[in-house]
Parts: C-alpha cells; structure tokens; sequence
C-alpha cells in the first residue's frame, strides 16, 4: 500500500478537475489527481471525444478531446501526480489535519484540502427495456460515439430526444449512409439551433425523423442487428433496416462511495458555498457538475470559475499566516513560461 503527500487532492480528472490543477498551481499548491477512469478527460472523453463544444471561451468550436489535451497542456507546468483508473473509496481526517484518501488501488494519499470534481459520479448508460440488447451492446448497438468514423457508410438508428441524439444525428449525417432518429415526442429537448438544424436536415431529406415512435425490439444475429422495431403510440410497428443503434437516454447517475463520505447531499449532487464551493465539510470542495448552489448553471464554464473560486479558497489551509497577493496571469505568468 503506497502513501503519498500533496497539498490537494482531486477527485475528478475532467475538465474541471484538470483547471482546477492550474488554479491551485498558480497559487502554489501542488496537487494530486485521482479518477475512477483510466485516462483523463471525464466525460468528454469516455462519452463523446470527438464531439465538438461550442461554449468554450476564445474557441468557436472545439472537440472535446482536443479540450481534455489543451488543458493537460496547461496543467503540466505545476506537475501533477495522476491515479488512474482506481477511485477515492474512503476520505478520513488526518491526525495533523488535512485528509487521507484511500484509493480502490490501495494508494493512500495525505492533503490539506480536497477538491470534488467528479462530475456525475460514478456514471453509465440508461439501457432501453429490450430483451436481448445485451447481445448486440458494444457490437451494433452503443451508447456512446468515440469514433464518428466508424458509422461511415452504415444505416443508423438514434433513439432520444435530448442534445446527445440531436448533436449525433446532425453530425453522422455527413458520414452515415442513412440516419433515422426515433422519438416518442415531435419536440426534441435539445439546444434550440441545434434542434432546428436537425429539422432542416429532415427537411431536405438527408435524414428521417421517425416520431412519435420509440424502440420496441431488435432483430439480428451473432451480435449485428438487422432491423430496429419501432412502436407508435397505438402499439403499432414497423421495422427499420439498421447496422446499428445509438441509444442516447441520459446517464444513470450514482455517487458511489461520495455519499458516504459525510457531505451534505441533494438530489445526488453536493452542496456548496458559491461563493467558495466549499461543502458541509471544512477543507472538502466540490466543483463542476457534482456541486449543487441556488441558479447553479451547469456548464464547463461556470466549473472552471468554481475552481478559481475554490483554489483560492484553499490558500490558507495551505499557507496559514501567508498573505495572498493577487496577480493576473499575465503578471505572474507560469512556470517555464
């Protein structure tokens, strides 16, 4: 069992989880990282890497990946200690202060402060009722897009009604031999431009709408899918030739050994301080999706402002007595700079 110290620990190696490496590190704090995950980059990189983001500062566009890259780029200066693919089990006090974190890899880890950054939580796929669908899951049907060129050519059916289903649609349009998208509803619970997009794509039959319609059964053999049953509203079917279903309903949400860490919960999110994203507990902050305030906005943006927040926050567990003289970073600049 190996031990290890660090001024703060991170739980959480996403996006928010890696700015809050560069926050803590322009304050000179060290920090160690720790995801249940086996690479960095959280969601967007296990959900959707190649997905483009919109809502980045400075950047129009950008894949999530080429996100997750830039921003390792930008914490590597204050070189952080990663733990992958194990996650924090325990979180108890230290006899000194501070926390020790034991990890599902047998790593403890001793800080002064520890930073929740873990998004969802332990998360996965909401599964349709099919019977048979594990079968066919990993081989035609996903839930998940790593690769938009590996529905190059194919017919594909997305099934759901939110961003995920809409955002995917649109893009392996351009890839895709045929996409049809089932939902059970003629509206789409998607960002407003993008679900007009999708219509004009209909519109010009590049792609066919199949609602009000929702997933019914599969047919197919040896794991490949031939055809996706489709029920309406009456019962009634109809079979879709296919090479493969995306199923996008949402991701069941779990926080796993979080909630027994004695934080203040709701809703399965952690309660904060906005103005600090500190929780119920004196040194434990969380930031980014898992934490929850009054009009929280739950975007990258507003987690990469809670790790600021948070970073400064933490200062004094680090460097009691020490005066904080704040500097812009094009002051300061950064180590190697």
């Amino acid at each position: 069992m190996g031990g290890t110290r660090t001024d703060v620990a991170i739980i959480g190696a996403g996006p928010v989880g890696l700015f809050a490496v560069f926050e803590c590190g322009m304050l000179k704090m060290r920090c160690q990282v720790v995801d249940a995950l086996d690479m960095a980059g959280g969601q967007c990189a296990a959900l959707y890497p190649e997905k483009p983001i919109y809502d980045i500062p400075g950047h129009p566009t950008i894949a999530a990946a080429e996100l997750i890259d830039r921003l390792t780029q930008q914490a590597a200066p204050f070189q952080p200690i990663y733990h992958l693919g194990q996650a924090v089990e325990t979180i108890a006090a230290a006899p000194d202060g501070g926390f020790i974190l034991t990890t599902a890899g047998g790593t403890l880890i001793s800080a002064r402060a520890v930073i929740v950054a873990a998004g969802v939580g332990a998360f996965g796929p909401n599964r349709p009722p099919l019977e048979g669908i594990a079968d066919y899951e990993g081989k035609s049907v996903f839930y998940l897009v790593r690769r938009r060129e590996d529905f190059r050519g194919k017919r594909v059916v997305i099934a759901g009604g939110g961003d995920s289903a809409v955002d995917w649609a649109i893009s392996l349009a351009e890839v895709a031999e045929r996409v049809l998208v089932v939902h059970r509803r003629g509206k789409f619970r998607a960002a407003p431009e993008s679900a007009a997009r999708l219509q004009r794509l209909a519109d010009d039959g590049k792609i066919d709408l199949v609602i009000p319609y929702q997933l019914h059964a599969l047919e197919g053999s040896g794991g490949q899918i031939a055809n996706v049953v489709v029920a309406d509203l009456e019962g009634r079917t109809k079979a879709l030739p296919a090479d493969a279903l995306l199923a996008f309903f949402g991701l069941a949400m779990n926080l796993g050994p979080i909630a027994s860490w004695g934080l203040r919960v709701e809703q399965h999110h952690i309660v904060v301080d906005p103005a600090t994203s500190a929780s119920s507990v004196p040194g434990i902050f969380a930031i980014g999706d898992i934490a929850t305030y009054p009009n929280k906005l739950k975007l990258i943006l507003s987690g990469f402002a809670e790790a600021a927040m948070a970073a400064h926050a933490i200062y004094p567990l680090v460097h009691p007595g020490q005066a904080l003289h704040f500097e812009y970073s094009t002051t300061q600049g950064v180590p190697g700079a």
